[in-house]
C-alpha cells in the first residue's frame, strides 16, 4: 500500500484502540475505590493522601490501567490487523491464537505478582520500620508502586511466546537457545534488575527466578512449534535429513 493508506489504517486501528481504552475505563473507574481497598486489605497497612488530589488522581490512574487490561485484547487485534497485511497467507493464520495467548500470558504475569511477589515484596520493605522510622505510605506512591510491578511482570511472562513466535520465523534455534542458556540467565537478571522498581536483591531475584523458568518453557515451545530445519536432497532426488 501507498504511505496515505498505510497512515489511514494506522489512524483507524489508534481510533479503534483508543475507544476500547475509553470504554474500558468508563466501565471500571467506578471500582477504582474497591481495587485500591483489595490492594490495602492485602497488605495489612494504612495509607493516606498528602495532598488534596492525591486520592483523585489515584483513582483516576487504577481506572486507566483496569481500562487498559480490560481493553488490551483489542489492542493486541488491532495490531495484528495493522501488521497483517504485510505477512504471507501462512503466517496470517497465527493472528488468533496471537491474540489470545498474549492476553493469556500477559494475564498469568499479572495475577501472579499480584498474588505472590507484590504481598511479599512489601512485607519485606516494610520490616526494615524501626523505633525511629515508621511507614506512612501515600496512596499515590502505592499505587505507582502496584502499576509498575504489574505492568512489568505481564511483559516478561510474554518472553515464551515471544521466543516461539521468533523461532517459527527462523530467527531462533532451539539449539541456539539451549547453547547460550548461560548468556540468558546473565541477561534475565539485568533486565529483572532494569524493571523491577525497587534496588533491592530480593525483589530483583522474584522477577529474575521466573525470567529464567520462562526461558527454559520458551525453548520446549520452540521445539514444537518452531520451524523445522529443511531437508537435504542426494543427487537420485531422495530426501535426506541434514
Amino acid at each position: 500500500m501507498p504511505l496515505t493508506e498505510h497512515l489511514s489504517e494506522l489512524r483507524k486501528r489508534l481510533v479503534w484502540g483508543i475507544a476500547a481504552v475509553g470504554i474500558g475505563f468508563l466501565a471500571s473507574f467506578s471500582y477504582s475505590d474497591r481495587l485500591i481497598g483489595f490492594i490495602v486489605k492485602s497488605i495489612d497497612i494504612k495509607i493516606v493522601f498528602l495532598a488534596p488530589t492525591e486520592a483523585f488522581w489515584a483513582e483516576m490512574k487504577v481506572g486507566f490501567f483496569s481500562g487498559l487490561f480490560l481493553a488490551l485484547p483489542v489492542l493486541l487485534y488491532q495490531l495484528w490487523k495493522f501488521i497483517a497485511p504485510g505477512l504471507h497467507p501462512e503466517e496470517r493464520r497465527y493472528g488468533l491464537p496471537f491474540v489470545m495467548l498474549s492476553f493469556v500470558f500477559f494475564l498469568i504475569g499479572v495475577i501472579f505478582a499480584l498474588i505472590v511477589v507484590l504481598p511479599f515484596a512489601i512485607r519485606f520493605l516494610l520490616s526494615y520500620q524501626t523505633e525511629w522510622m515508621q511507614p506512612m505510605i501515600s496512596v499515590g506512591n502505592l499505587v505507582d508502586f502496584y502499576v509498575k510491578f504489574l505492568l512489568a511482570f505481564g511483559l516478561v511472562f510474554e518472553l515464551p511466546l515471544v521466543i516461539t513466535i521468533l523461532s517459527r520465523m527462523g530467527i531462533l534455534t532451539p539449539t541456539f537457545l539451549s547453547k547460550n542458556r548461560k548468556y540468558a540467565v546473565l541477561a534475565n537478571f539485568i533486565i529483572a534488575a532494569v524493571l523491577t522498581p525497587t534496588a533491592d536483591i530480593f525483589n530483583m531475584m522474584l522477577m529474575a527466578i521466573p525470567l529464567v523458568i520462562l526461558y527454559e518453557i520458551g525453548i520446549i515451545g520452540a521445539r514444537i512449534f518452531g520451524r523445522r530445519p529443511p531437508q537435504s536432497q542426494d543427487q537420485t532426488g531422495n530426501q535426506q535429513d541434514p
